[in-house]
């Protein structure tokens, strides 16, 4: 098996959690919801989180770059998950317990089999030499994403890999109330996690693009810092996402000094999302995509070559950012 890939099986919760008996508003099939109480975590607290580095929590998926095939490659996040049986064996041991822990897998049958090139998350737990899977009954990992595999065309619009680029959106380097567009090597983006967000994922909360003309974006993890955040208490925390320009957020991703990492989500705290505008979109963008002499020829109509088009241009958020055909 392949060496492990970023990322750690699962993010806590700031706060310590329980099971409400309420159908998830997170998960489908789910028949309860976990809600943060008003105690902090003691993992929290003992990675000192009152002083951690609070960034905004995207809603997306998770991306990451490494190595594939010996050059810098964008993988896309696949879990592996149980078959038909075993997920239905699980799903009633979750009805009658109210939890998903306790459930015994048999890692060897009960799991569908993925591509050759799946590589587990790091932190995943094994068990005589197998991974093992998470409270949820998934196997965290990572496939590359290759141009003919049309399961991933949207995470392979954002990367050209004759030119070894991605498209990025990040704050710009001199101003930190301004946004860009940029194009990126590959291999600056090295063993680092992003989220990918746009039109045609999870619902589309931030207006990207449109049906005709879709726009896809990569976002590196933690790059969006919250800068003025609020103390970590439950009852602050509730009012700045309801109060705050700035809470217009999915949730808070604090990093830790000692490299660990906590999260609050809004359905953590029983708050809409999305609810109204964002605060993504609130910043002013600038795109920054020139022309790539390496890259593909049927770049040329692809993503690079329409945003290549706006390059040098401002606009007052990244929803305005509209593709010609």
């Amino acid at each position: 098996m392949r060496r492990p890939g970023a990322v750690q099986q699962k993010i806590p919760c700031v706060f310590l959690t329980e099971v409400k008996d309420e159908a998830s508003r997170k998960r489908d099939g789910q028949n309860f919801q976990v809600v943060a109480t008003e105690t902090v975590n003691p993992v929290a607290v003992e990675s000192d989180v009152y002083s951690a580095i609070a960034t905004e929590k995207l809603d997306g998926t998770c991306c990451y770059v490494t190595a594939y095939r010996g050059d810098a490659y964008l993988w896309a996040r696949l879990d592996r998950k149980p078959t038909k049986q075993a997920d239905k064996r699980f799903k009633k041991h979750q009805h009658s317990q109210k939890t998903c822990k306790g459930f015994t897998w048999n890692v060897e049958e009960d799991f569908r089999p993925v591509p050759e090139s799946w590589i587990p998350a790091r932190r995943v737990q094994y068990e005589s030499g197998r991974p093992i899977p998470d409270e949820h009954g998934h196997i965290p990992g990572w496939v590359p994403v290759e141009d003919f595999n049309k399961q991933y065309c949207w995470h392979a619009s954002v990367v050209d890999y004759s030119a070894r680029a991605a498209l990025v959106l990040r704050p710009n380097s001199e101003d930190e109330d301004l946004l860009e567009i940029a194009c990126v090597p590959l291999t600056e983006l090295m063993e680092q996690t992003l989220e990918l967000i746009g039109t045609n994922v999870n619902g589309n909360p931030y207006g990207l693009g449109s049906k005709k003309n879709p726009l896809h974006l990569l976002v590196p993890h933690g790059i969006l810092r919250v800068r003025n955040a609020p103390v970590v208490e439950y009852n602050q925390l509730r009012s700045w996402f309801r109060e705050s320009a700035e809470g217009r957020v999915e949730g808070i991703v604090w990093h830790c000094n000692d490299g660990a990492l906590v999260k609050v989500h809004r359905h953590h705290l029983g708050l809409k999302w999305p609810d109204g505008d964002t605060f993504l979109n609130s910043l002013p963008v600038e795109v920054h995509v020139d022309w790539l002499p390496d890259a593909s020829p049927d770049s040329r109509r692809n993503l690079f070559s329409a945003l290549s088009d706006l390059s040098r241009r401002r606009f007052s958020s990244v929803r305005d950012v509209q593709l010609e055909a």
